[in-house]
């Protein structure tokens, strides 16, 4: 896959084809539709597959004094972006000319000229442009004028037609520590990825070694433990994990972290890129008046971890989305930079 940014020039194989367009944050079920739509169309048509995007995301822009908690930060989500077929990924640099660019001036500049889109494919509440005036609606009589069609995708709900995919709905269950029901959404276990940290150490000390991650500041799920699922990325080996998220209060130490306990793993894999899946929340943080206490409810929480992920190995429930089996076989690659 291509990826390329702010207004580099696309490689004219890319040109011509089918563009699907949104933030994409988290590319959840919702998001999946609209790019399998476009991909099919982009296979009934013979063109390729492209996907126009924006960072960071207009709420950041919009509203800097409030940190948005990102579900696929820039890397991870054209990561997924690739997983569902995405040939080329385009990604708008969101800032002020952008956010005062009119609807008209906007798709004439990215989807006519730059793109040279054969057809769009937009979500029914996707707007951009100036004071968001621009709509599906707009997009399809531009395109009636200027040589492209325009697929919009309806609302995407669960099986029971209840409850429609959102990433302001998974961010929510995120934070109160529901990873099942975000994951339900996502089509996949959320996971974040990073290099390996050096830390203060201390769960050495105490029989329980870990690595850390760092964790954004936007955002994180609920403190407390975890049941991951961690592979490296470079070798795609994995381990059943014990991951913590939290301020540390046993140790008064500031700062959230995550900490994972690789089970049966020893040694380290610092300057390592992991990526570390959330399958299920065990329990909330809490301080301890001793280390030892600690210690008991980890060997417990280790053990609990352990079958959990046993059973989950066996009947993983994501395995029947496109995401999530390719996650479980670690088929997931990096894409390149144009």
């Amino acid at each position: 896959m291509i990826t390329a940014s702010g207004t580099q020039t696309i490689p004219e194989d890319c040109r011509g084809g089918v563009i699907a367009i949104g933030n994409f944050d988290g590319v959840h079920r919702g998001h999946q539709e609209v790019l399998a739509i476009a991909a099919s169309k982009a296979a009934e048509l013979n063109a390729p597959l492209g996907v126009l995007t924006f960072e960071p995301h207009p709420r950041t822009f919009f509203r800097p004094d409030q940190a948005i908690f990102r579900l696929t930060p820039r890397e991870l989500k054209a990561q997924l972006l690739a997983a569902c077929g995405a040939g080329l990924v385009c990604v708008l640099d969101f800032n002020e000319a952008l956010a005062g660019q009119e609807a008209e001036d906007f798709i004439r500049s990215q989807i006519v000229e730059r793109l040279g889109a054969h057809h769009v494919v937009m979500g029914y509440d996707f707007h951009f442009g100036h004071g968001r005036k621009g709509s599906p609606s707009l997009m399809q009589a531009f395109g009636a004028e200027n040589g492209f069609s325009v697929t919009v995708v309806e609302q995407v709900t669960d099986d029971d037609g209840m409850a429609p995919f959102s990433s302001s709905s998974i961010r929510e269950a995120l934070r109160r520590g529901d990873v099942e029901d975000a994951a339900s959404q996502l089509g996949y276990w959320w996971y974040v990825q990073g290099i390996v940290e050096e830390g203060d150490k201390r769960g050495r000390t105490i029989g329980f070694p870990t690595v850390n991650i760092h964790v954004d500041c936007g955002g994180h799920p609920a403190n407390g433990i975890y049941a991951c699922r961690v592979r490296d990325i470079s070798s795609g080996e994995a381990w059943r994990g014990a991951g913590y998220v939290g301020d540390r209060p046993t140790f008064e130490r500031d700062g959230i972290v995550l900490e994972v306990h690789l089970l049966g793993f020893s040694g380290d894999l610092y300057g390592r890129e992991l990526a570390v899946e959330f399958i299920s929340f065990l329990r909330p943080d809490r301080k301890y008046e001793h280390v030892t206490d600690l210690v008991d409810q980890m060997k417990l929480d280790c053990a609990e971890i352990d079958a959990l992920l046993a059973e989950i190995e066996k009947r993983d429930p994501m395995v029947q989305f496109p995401i999530g089996r390719m996650l479980s076989n670690g088929s997931l690659r990096f894409p390149r930079s144009a």
